[in-house]
């Protein structure tokens, strides 16, 4: 099994059907994933108790993953980044996230529809970073690249507070 991957515990919840309760509960989350149960519990009308049961479903069932700080990569010495398309040559297909996956740069990595097959986002030191990071993938297919100038909608959570279908 893949480093970092759970097993949905049998008696957690499902995840497709998720009360108000446990919405509001993940919207505070997102928003804050540093809460104490008593500061969730104070936000969402619950005693700490049953939040804190409540937390523990939801990571059981898989719906939270984990918890994370979110660095800006410019403040750390990642001044440039990248999202790269690949579109790998034919038999070259699990070459692509085997490698990225050795790649500290490739932050995100996704498999996707249409031409290109992967999609991956990238943390650079230097515009000059690129062309070795590049090297080691187009062995495996063709990469079309484009520099991030900003990112006018951030990486945000899914909208909890959408009508359930």
């Amino acid at each position: 099994m893949p480093k970092g991957v759970r097993l949905r515990d049998a008696n957690a919840y499902d995840s497709r059907v998720l009360d108000a309760t446990s919405r509001r509960i993940l919207g505070e989350l997102q928003s804050n994933g540093r809460l104490s149960t008593a500061d969730l519990a104070r936000r969402v009308g619950m005693s700490a108790p049953a939040v804190a049961e409540r937390v523990q479903r939801l990571e059981r069932a898989g719906v939270i993953t984990g918890y994370r700080a979110e660095i800006d990569p410019k403040a750390v010495g990642f001044p440039v980044s990248a999202v790269v398309r690949i579109r790998p040559a034919p038999g070259q297909l699990q070459r692509i996230p085997e490698t990225a996956r050795e790649v500290p740069e490739v932050v995100e990595c996704y498999r996707i529809t249409g031409e290109d097959c992967f999609l991956m986002r990238l943390c650079l030191r230097s515009l000059d970073d690129l062309e070795g990071v590049l090297d080691r993938f187009t062995p495996f297919g063709l990469t079309t690249t484009s520099i991030i100038h900003s990112a006018p909608v951030p990486r945000r959570g899914p909208p909890l507070d959408l009508p359930v279908a």
